[in-house]
Order: structure tokens, then sequence, then C-alpha cells
């Protein structure tokens, strides 16, 4: 299994463990690694401060390549980028917000750039930005997402199309034949969440990680388009935020019911009721928690016995 992912991050498997708010700290991060594929720590849920601790850790665990995922909509940005070079981190991926910002800065002191976009417009400016690799995630990803709901099979080969740096498929990938899928159309190597959440190493709540085994078919809906396109678990929180819809609410509004740290509270703390929970239409076919290990060999397994079904056809 030989492509351009493999190269650029220096790993086994062409695949990527996304940085997911509350479920990807250092114990994640290195555990992914450690199995083969690239490990992300997910600096979106941590104050500077417990970023760079997650780092340092991280570095203890694993001799492996990993990289911090950071969306650049948080106002401690500066502080978060200053964190990396001292930390020599060398591989981020960057989300929610302009590529342009920080990919010339972030380059210029070594670190490979990856950034995730939902469409094809985005797509083209983060190439034209200078990123060393894009991902492009389809709506049926969980956390926050595109606003045209783009599913992720139409959207990678419309980017594949125009681009020609590697292309990184995510949203809806929990299997090796999905994965199978998303690189027949064009895909260098696969980012994904879902799964990992449902894992040991997860730092998600064992409430929330037992809420998603439990989920099934249309259990999540992308909502607060107003905000920042979330897909979430049909809980209270959500049906609250659905009565306020029925009014024709202001973003004032949604923003007073949205609050903050709700996402914490339902993912980090497990309160099922009143928290966000953040997760992606796959986990429908997600029915256990294991190790990290475990899952990528069952990825890698699934995906090689799919490929050889692929050619018997």
């Amino acid at each position: 299994m030989s492509n351009r992912i493999k190269k650029l991050f220096n790993i086994k498997y062409p695949i990527i463990q996304a940085g997911m708010i509350w479920n990807s700290g250092w114990r994640l991060a290195s555990a992914a690694s450690n199995s083969g594929i690239l490990g992300l720590i997910g600096a979106g849920s941590m104050y500077p401060s417990v970023l760079r601790e997650h780092i340092q850790k991280c570095k203890k665990a694993t001799n492996k390549p990993f990289g911090v995922n950071i969306p650049m909509l948080y106002p401690n940005i500066q502080e978060i980028m200053d964190i990396i070079i001292e930390e020599d981190v060398k591989i981020v991926f960057t989300s929610a917000g302009n590529p342009n910002t920080w990919t010339s800065w972030l380059k210029e002191n070594g670190v490979t750039v990856v950034h995730v976009v939902s469409s094809l417009k985005f797509a083209l400016k983060a190439q034209e930005a200078g990123v060393d690799a894009i991902v492009a995630e389809g709506f049926e990803a969980g956390g926050h997402n595109g606003r045209d709901e783009t599913t992720t099979l139409t959207l990678l080969p419309i980017v594949k199309e125009q681009i020609h740096i590697p292309l990184i498929a995510a949203g809806g990938i929990a299997t090796g034949k999905a994965m199978l899928a998303t690189m027949i159309l064009g895909a260098d190597g696969v980012q994904i969440g879902s799964r990992f959440v449902a894992s040991v190493e997860s730092s998600a709540h064992q409430a929330f990680k037992q809420m998603v085994l439990d989920s099934k078919e249309g259990d999540t809906k992308l909502t607060l388009k107003e905000l920042a396109p979330v897909r979430l678990i049909k809980n209270k929180f959500y049906y609250d935020l659905e009565i306020l819809y029925k009014s024709s609410p202001s973003t004032e509004k949604l923003k007073e019911l949205l609050g903050r740290a709700r996402a914490k509270k339902g993912m980090f703390e497990g309160d099922l009721e009143e928290g966000e929970l953040e997760i992606g239409q796959v986990s429908a076919i997600i029915k256990d928690i294991k190790p990290v290990a475990q899952i990528v060999e069952e990825l890698i397994s699934d995906y090689e016995q799919a490929k050889l079904k692929v050619q018997n056809l």
C-alpha cells in the first residue's frame, strides 16, 4: 500500500485519526500513531497550557509521527501556534478558518500543513495558500461541518478533478470497505473520527461512548447553520433547539441557548441531556468499544478483503 499520504507523513497506513474536540487527547493520538497511522491531538478543546502538556505527553508515549488539529476560530490562536513551534510539532491540520492566515508561517517553520474543507471552492483556496494536502470532508461527518450538505462520495471526485496535491477523504468512513470506496474515487488516504470516539483510548466520557454505540440511522442531524454547522445526536438539547427554531430565532437567541462549554458538558462530562453530542452518521454502524490498535488492524484487514472482492467482480 504505497501512496502519497504514507510518504508525506512517514506512516505505515494512509489513515489519519481525526483531531476531535473532547475526544482526541494524547492517549488517543499516541495509540493511533503507535498503530501505524497518524494520530492527531484535538487542540480545539484545550487551553494553550493544556495543549502543551498533551503534546509533551504524546512525545513520551510514541516515537512515531503525530500532529495537532487546530480550529482557527479560537481567540488564542497566536498562543497556540507559538506552542506548536516551541514544542517542535511537525504536522498541523487546520480547519474552520482561512488557510492563508497561517499556512506560510507554519511552513516557514518546518511544519507540514493540511487543511480541512467541505467544498471545491475552499479546496482551491487551500491549495493556492500552499498547504501540503487537503481533507475533503462530506456532511456525513460529525462535529462542525459544511453548510452545503455535500456528501463525501460527491465531494471527492469534484475536488480530485481540480487539485494536484494529496487528497484525504473524511466523513462516513468507519470500515475498510468505505476506505477502499473513497480511494477508488481518488482519495490518497482517509481521516476517520467517529470510529475512534468509540475506542478505549478516546477521552470521551463513557456515557457518551455508549450513546454512540446505541445510536441508529437518523439519530444525528446537522444543525446550528447560522452559527457554525454541527452534527449532533438528537437529545434534549437538540430538541430544545428544534423548539427554538419554530420561532425563527435570531443568532443572538441561538447563542443564548447554546451557551458556553456545551460540547464539553456532553462529550467529556457525560451530560447526555443538556450536552452537545457531536458524532457522524456512521455511528449507526459502530457497535463496540475497542483499543485503537485493534480498530486499525480491523480496518486494514477489511480493506484488503474488500480489495480482493473488487478484483473478482
